[in-house]
């Protein structure tokens, strides 16, 4: 414990020390923050009527000193996408700090340059293109974790390799529990693979206010299909696209989800400029899935068996293995996969050997 303190207190005296040296923000520069934010609000958040309201409520915040206490930038941006959640009820809402923040970058017309496709590719490949693990379990039970769902383009060939690797598995477990979303085409491309050849499937709609548009996303051709039985594993944690793809799998009644209620953000957008170097994300679109004709919007994706995310894999692995068990006539095999169980419930690992 005393090791640990010792790493810990330079680490807490670099961050306290970089809060101080955060740039101040005056009473007039956070004004003039909060009128841009309460125009961009009332010109693209998905919901008008209570863009009017939230922009109000920020401009008589910031007129009778409520943000006065908020004196450097990162406070302020803190301050304010507190009260966007709170107010606005959305947990899309984040204001940030960045003086090179380019809204170009978040403009769905640009075209990118070959640099900023490669730079991109690039850095999609330095995140493993958001895949955190692919393992063969005990039993043979496929295990895939997605951290994020990154440019198609970028993901999909690294997906479908992934999908290639698990294809001979009984049973897929998708950890989603740690993954914050992304593009939903990418969300598409990953559930195409769950589905049947020649099974097309229309998954999930974006409206989108500022376009006053509506885009579909369907099941796609895809070169490796899983037919065999799904979980998916979801926390609190999983949010916007990762909430989508289960609320995708749940919906179709392609799997069965295990863990906790997801975060509840269905309303997708991108980052605009404000002033003095602030920028925020507002939630242009929601979604809009085929089945429901809603969404998991405040509510969240309700898991089918509710259980600690910490728990969740071992729930879903020992429901698969009693699932195979059940089946298996082999004699032999069903004394290995009971071996196998009892190790998973007791929570411990099949020894390694290396030796003959």
């Amino acid at each position: 414990m005393q090791l640990r303190t010792a790493f810990l207190l330079p680490a807490l005296m670099i961050c306290l020390a970089a809060q101080d040296a955060a740039p101040a923000v005056s009473p007039g520069q956070r004004k003039a923050v909060v009128t841009a934010l309460a125009r961009e609000l009332k010109a693209q958040y998905v919901f008008p009527e209570v863009a009017d309201d939230l922009g109000k409520v920020l401009a008589a915040k910031v007129e009778r000193g409520g943000y006065d206490g908020a004196v450097t930038v990162s406070a302020f941006a803190e301050a304010l996408t507190r009260d966007l959640r709170e107010q606005g009820k959305d947990g899309h809402f984040r204001v940030r700090f960045d003086p090179a923040f380019n809204p170009r970058d978040e403009d769905e017309d640009h075209v990118p340059t070959p640099a900023e496709v490669a730079e991109a590719r690039q850095q999609s490949a330095r995140r493993a293109y958001g895949i955190a693990k692919v393992e063969q379990l005990p039993g043979n039970v496929g295990y895939l974790e997605i951290l994020g769902f990154g440019p198609t383009e970028f993901v999909g060939p690294a997906f479908t390799a992934a999908m290639q690797i698990l294809s001979g598995t009984e049973a897929l477990i998708l950890d989603l529990r740690r993954n914050g979303g992304g593009d939903p085409e990418s969300v598409a491309f990953l559930v195409s693979h769950f589905f049947g050849e020649g099974d097309v499937r229309h998954l999930n709609s974006i409206y989108n206010r500022p376009r006053n548009a509506t885009r579909q996303y369907w099941t796609s051709p895809v070169a490796v299909r899983y037919t065999r039985p799904v979980y998916v594993l979801t926390s609190r944690r999983t949010f916007s696209g990762g909430e989508e793809c289960a609320y995708d799998f749940q919906t179709q009644k392609r799997a069965t989800l295990v863990g906790e209620v997801t975060g509840g953000g269905a309303n997708p957008g991108h980052a605009v400029a404000l002033a003095h170097g602030f920028n925020a994300f507002i939630p242009t679109g929601r979604a809009v899935n085929p089945v429901t004709q809603t969404n998991w919007e405040h509510v969240g994706v309700k898991p089918d068996l509710a259980v600690p995310a910490a728990e969740a894999l071992k729930a879903a692995h020992l429901a698969i293995l009693k699932d195979i068990l059940a089946k298996e006539k082999d004699a032999d095999y069903r004394k290995r996969l009971e071996a196998i169980l009892g190790r998973v419930e007791k929570g411990e690992s099949e020894p390694a050997r290396y030796s003959r």
